[in-house]
């Protein structure tokens, strides 16, 4: 691709629920920009964004697909775009993060048909708290069932008076053929090859758009104190002048324009990418923020400064390796250039460079300020990572940390082969790179992969599979059940035997008592008068650490447990650290099994973010799953936050039924938080 002046560079997140139209918008504009000779289809399996297996069987954007393009606007200007078509499924806001952390604008793609859905609010509030400025698109305006001026009600009502309809249909469902220009008050309708040419704007949307045009237009004037003075003096702005001033309001974020399209038919696409460009901040006008020891620094996107990338995300190809997705954050970069992690000080060199599109590799000789690219091969590099030239001097400096998105939803991986065995752990640690929303944890002897959902976990060993060749079964993660004893009982722990030459002889007396939850274990020597020597009571306290790890009467962990020795009889030459030991064992095991034990199950602390017209419904979900609320908080924006505990064995699935009783709008956070008695009926056999 050819290089283009830096003040032309544009990135641009597209955002939204799952089945909006973002993969299809995305094909119409590179169809449009002339980077591909025909768009695809979700359904054919045939799109740039939707390369991987995974997503084509499934119909979804599963990851993040980049798709550069070149535009010539409608300023006679030629410009570098970049979409970055995320994923509207919730298990994969891993993908829209990273996005947003690269992006100059956040494109909200909003179906005309669907109208403003769970994935849509889940968009608007991830590009708020990135500091993304935002436009929404509505889509499908010629599908059946479509009406914009519903969704646009809907959109008012969701997020408010920053909304700025900036165009107007012509027509719904297949009547869609062109739009109509609030700004301008012109019309343009459109051809069959996607180009427009100016047409009347028909006679019912005139008053409308005459109304929506002098209240966008006193909107606009009035975050300008010079241009509100000059028309409320008369002097009407022009449309170049308008959109300059609406230009810097979307990118403070005061203003959030909405536009129509159609990435079917191609109705209002070039208009799109047009108010893109116009409207997406400049690199030069957002500066970035990186942290160098505890102080911020901004970094301006010079082409001529330091040099500084962003390696926002990684991705596994079975052929070249991993490959590192960047945006150059100031100064440029060529291939060979040696770079070096400013985090972990590890020296890479970069080889050829490329611009993704999909699965194409597009190569290019250099990467100025503002632009995104992407390099093979950059080991120690893992997503999130700055890299600076080498002997830059200076403090370490990190990238602002993404969202954090706590896993709560897990399941065992049992290898099927031992060549599966051998090689999962490095494969695992291949795909959490790729995805740091995947975490790996041990459960005992076994591998457990924690993930955002069901589907989520379900692709990650799709990929295990196909990309590293490791093949698993799974199995649900076994709650940590733990067992205390009853009551406070004395036993007694022997251990003799004789078989010629040297052999075991222990005898230990113990007090075992339950302590209060949470306490752990104490042990207490009361010994007196020799009846054990000093030098074994280590190892009786090791024995009953043993019995306590192999498990009671029900085969759990005991804990909160006080073990006493306070007589025993030992034998000068028989007596042995391993005798004492596994008289202790036998000790502990006899105190209980006859003072009996108690199953203590764990308990979680949960944090679920709701709408507050859901609280009822989630709050009576959680006293049906013996929850305990805690606390309630409400919020801006309609929503409330409900904290309550849990026992563990109730949440195996429940971000999937959170999911169902919010229409995807529910947030959950899962942290352990103590252990308690679980009911008789309800223990564990």
């Amino acid at each position: 691709m050819d290089q283009a002046a830096p003040s032309r560079v544009r990135t641009v997140a597209l955002l939204g629920a799952s089945g909006s139209g973002k993969t299809t918008l995305t094909e119409a504009l590179l169809l449009r920009a002339g980077a591909i000779p025909r768009a695809g289809r979700v359904e054919d399996g045939t799109t740039v964004s939707d390369h991987e297996p995974e997503e084509i069987a499934r119909g979804i954007s599963l990851g993040l697909g980049v798709a550069p393009l070149r535009w010539r606007a409608g300023d006679g200007e030629t410009y570098d775009v970049t979409l970055l078509d995320t994923p509207g499924f919730l298990d994969f806001a891993g993908a829209v993060d990273a996005a947003l952390s690269a992006a100059d604008l956040a494109v909200v793609v909003v179906s005309a048909v669907d109208g403003v859905q769970a994935g849509t609010h889940l968009a608007w509030r991830a590009a708020g708290e990135a500091g993304v400025p935002r436009v929404v698109v509505v889509t499908k305006e010629d599908r059946t069932r479509a009406d914009f001026h519903r969704v646009l009600s809907e959109l008012r009502d969701a997020f408010g008076d920053v909304i700025v309809p900036l165009e107007l249909p012509f027509g719904d469902e297949a009547a869609f053929t062109g739009v109509a220009d609030v700004l301008s008050e012109e019309g343009h309708g459109y051809d069959p090859d996607g180009s427009h040419h100016a047409a009347p704007v028909p006679p019912e949307l005139i008053a409308e758009e005459h109304r929506l045009h002098d209240e966008v237009t006193e909107d606009i004037v009035a975050h300008d104190d010079e241009q509100l003075e000059r028309y409320l003096s008369g002097d009407v702005p022009s449309v170049a002048d308008l959109g300059r001033t609406l230009a810097h309001e979307v990118c403070a974020g005061e203003a959030v324009p909405v536009l129509v399209a159609s990435g079917t038919t191609g109705v209002g696409v070039d208009r799109l990418a047009d108010l893109l460009c116009e409207l997406c901040p400049a690199p030069e006008s957002r500066t970035r923020s990186v942290r160098a020891g505890d102080v911020t620094v901004e970094v301006a996107p010079d082409p001529a400064g330091p040099t500084l990338l962003h390696a926002f995300r990684t991705t596994a190809d079975p052929f070249v390796g991993q490959v590192t997705l960047f945006r150059v954050l100031s100064g440029t970069v060529r291939a060979g250039d040696r770079l070096v992690n400013t985090t972990t000080r590890a020296e890479e060199r970069v080889p050829a460079l490329f611009r993704l599109r999909g699965k194409e590799h597009l190569p290019v000789d250099v990467v100025v300020a503002g632009q995104v690219a992407a390099v093979a091969k950059l080991t120690g590099t893992p997503a999130g990572s700055l890299l600076a030239a080498k002997g830059t001097p200076g403090t370490s400096m990190t990238a602002p940390p993404l969202p954090e998105r706590p896993g709560v939803y897990a399941l065992v991986l049992d290898p099927v082969t031992q060549s599966d065995d051998d090689r999962l752990s490095a494969a695992l640690a291949r795909l959490v790179a790729e995805d740091p929303t995947l975490t790996i944890e041990r459960a005992g002897d076994r591998t457990v992969l924690r993930g955002l959902g069901d589907t989520h976990l379900a692709v990650a060993l799709e990929r295990l599979a196909r990309v590293f060749g490791v093949h698993v079964t799974t199995s649900p993660v076994p709650v940590g059940y733990r067992e205390t004893i009853a009551r406070t009982v004395e036993a007694e722990g022997k251990v003799k035997k004789q078989s010629g030459g040297h052999g075991q002889y222990a005898v230990v007396q113990l007090r075992v008592s339950p302590l209060p939850a949470g306490a752990g274990f104490e042990f207490v020597d009361s010994v007196v008068g020799g009846a054990i020597p000093r030098s074994y009571l280590p190892a009786v306290e090791r024995g009953v650490r043993e019995a306590m790890a192999a498990g009671g009467p029900h085969g759990y962990p005991v804990v909160d447990v006080r073990v006493e020795v306070y007589d025993g009889k030992s034998h000068s030459v028989d007596s042995s650290d391993m005798a004492f030991r596994t008289a202790a064992a036998v000790g502990l095991k006899e105190a209980l099994a006859a003072a009996g034990t108690v199953v203590l199950e764990p308990v979680c602390r949960v944090q679920i973010t709701v709408p507050t017209t859901a609280q009822g419904d989630v709050m009576s979900d959680l006293s049906a799953r013996r929850g305990r609320i805690t606390d309630t908080v409400s919020l801006d924006g309609g929503e409330v936050v409900v904290e309550a505990t849990v026992p563990e064995a109730e949440l195996r699935r429940y971000v999937l039924d959170l999911r169902s009783l919010t229409g995807g709008r529910g947030g959950l956070t899962v942290l352990p938080d103590h252990y308690a008695p679980c009911p008789e009926h309800l223990a564990p056999a």
